[in-house]
């Protein structure tokens, strides 16, 4: 990335580098740094001689003469997810045991991610190099689930133990190298699930590193920097084309070059393709993401409590979504499927060209939009990324946005809204979000909201009033989607960031995968 102001410029940090490997191995006999044990509240059941009932419990609190349990009960660890509990015991292979609440029952890809977010975090602070997991759950899950577990738990591990410290001027390394995951069986395929949960953690971590770069070191030019990168290093299967400003305005694409018009930064619309090394396609798809590098308001601008003006650099969190997509697409390689990366990139600011409220653009499929709020901006931009992505020839299309602030009121910072009028592309969209344990909520498309979207002079406004805002952003949209193409908005406003650590999440990635492969023939 290139620096523009204040001589800003992050350093370049290698991920580190951990061997993950599935074991059936007698936790006795595991030597290493930590062996972290996974309970539920169920396994942490004893008897009347407060002795653990559960076999592995009970085996390892054997060996360390009775100090697990006497720790358990001292420290009134239950098995509540979220807790944990870790000590220096002699008497096995490993220097420290840990036990790792799940809740009452783990079943679901969150609960292990969870697991390996508090395993890493106990690694980091035991400073560990060699750590292995295995789980006293006594409920045995199937082989494909085991499979998924396993990869639940390196997800965790991954992006648990990752900290952005390029922009800081001293940091320490991790010093974990190897994870062994016991108890959970050996083979191809679950070493195929492991490969395939680092793959995606990198790419949330790319994702999370765009979101987190200011807008002084992440402008347009520098996004599209970073994705026609991806695409040279994956040119076997992805290709890129930039479109500078005279290309879109050739191509009529007025809504979004009225955005970017007040910036000193020019606009680059990025558009990667997907299309797999060998074999016929069976299905185009297009990944829409808003890439709004810095978001002032424009002249409605960001003022007052809660403007949240200096969390805008991750106004283009959409747009790190679907790079972050085609990131680990281009190392899976899925076949079957053609895949459209669409982001039209700009600034949205102040200056003697800017647009103004009142202003009338006219986007790429001809309809006129008076702009009566500067500030709702991101669905300008999207209008004429979403003709775009229809000319493509695709059948589905899924945008991801972090549009309106309506949307966090509506749902949270934790959960993403959906809107579509289509209900199998929801159902599709479910199914990839329960594998990747990411939270969606589908939202109304309520048509009679569009009249309050209506202009006395153009085709429409940029916005209603403030009732239904998140709605009437996403009738919006619809307007610019041909009628013969699915079509998915996801409104990501609240996920984009982590409401107690203010840093990127890195959200939709895993999903925007998992969907992809569905509509693969992989």
């Amino acid at each position: 990335m290139a620096h523009t102001l204040g001589l800003t410029q992050p350093a370049n940090i290698e991920l580190p580098k951990i061997s993950f490997a599935a074991k059936e191995i007698d936790v006795a006999e595991w030597k290493g740094d930590l062996l972290a044990v996974g309970v539920s509240e169920k396994d942490m059941t004893k008897d009347e001689n407060s002795k653990f009932q559960n076999p592995i419990l009970k085996k390892l609190d054997g060996l360390l003469g009775g100090l697990l349990a006497e720790a358990s009960f001292e420290e009134d660890f239950t098995g509540k997810a979220g807790q944990s509990l870790v000590h220096r015991l002699p008497g096995l292979g490993s220097k420290r045991v840990g036990l790792f609440g799940l809740g009452q029952s783990a079943s679901s890809p969150a609960a292990f991610h969870g697991l390996g977010e508090a395993v890493a975090a106990a690694a980091k602070t035991a400073q560990a190099s060699g750590v292995a997991v295995i789980l006293a759950s006594s409920e045995c899950p199937s082989a494909m689930s085991k499979g998924n577990t396993a990869a639940a738990i390196v997800s965790g591990t991954v992006l648990g133990l990752y900290e952005d410290n390029r922009y800081k001027s001293e940091s320490k390394k991790p010093q974990l190298k190897s994870l062994d995951i016991l108890g959970l069986g050996t083979g191809p395929e679950i070493e195929k699930k492991i490969k395939y949960a680092e793959v995606v953690s990198c790419a949330i971590i790319f994702g999370r590193e765009l979101v987190n770069s200011p807008a002084n070191v992440l402008t347009p030019a520098a996004l599209a920097a970073e994705a026609s990168k991806i695409a040279s290093l994956y040119s076997d299967v992805l290709s890129a084309n930039i479109l500078t400003e005279e290309q879109c305005r050739e191509l009529k694409m007025g809504s979004y070059l009225g955005v970017a018009a007040a910036s000193a930064n020019p606009p680059h619309f990025i558009h990667l393709c997907y299309k797999p090394p060998s074999g016929p396609v069976k299905t185009k798809l297009a990944l829409v993401g808003k890439g709004l590098t810095f978001d002032s308001g424009g002249y409605n601008i960001k003022t007052g409590p809660g403007c949240s003006i200096e969390t805008m650099k991750a106004d283009m969190g959409g747009s790190a979504a679907v790079f972050g997509a085609a990131k680990a697409l281009g190392q899976i390689k899925p076949s079957g499927v053609e895949v459209h990366f669409i982001v039209a990139s700009c600034e949205n600011m102040i200056s003697g060209k800017g647009m103004r409220p009142g202003d009338i653009v006219t986007a790429s499929n001809g309809k006129t939009i008076e702009v009566n709020n500067t500030d709702a901006e991101g669905r300008l931009t999207l209008a004429d990324a979403l003709v775009y992505a229809c000319n493509q020839g695709v059948e589905k299309i899924v945008d991801l946005a972090t549009l309106t602030g309506a949307c966090v009121v509506a749902l949270g910072p934790s959960i993403a809204g959906i809107f579509t009028p289509n209900d199998d592309l929801a159902k599709e969209l479910f199914q990839a979000s329960e594998a990747s344990g990411e939270k969606f909520w589908r939202m109304p498309l309520e048509e009679s909201y569009w009249e309050s979207m209506k202009s006395g002079v153009a085709d429409m406004v940029n916005t209603g009033g403030r009732q239904g805002g998140a709605i009437n952003a996403a009738l919006f949209l619809k307007q610019f989607v041909d009628e013969k193409v699915k079509w998915m908005h996801i409104d990501m406003a609240g996920p984009v960031l982590n409401d107690k650590k203010h840093v990127a999440t890195g959200f939709g990635i895993s999903t925007l995968v998992e969907w992809v492969l569905k509509n693969s023939s992989s």
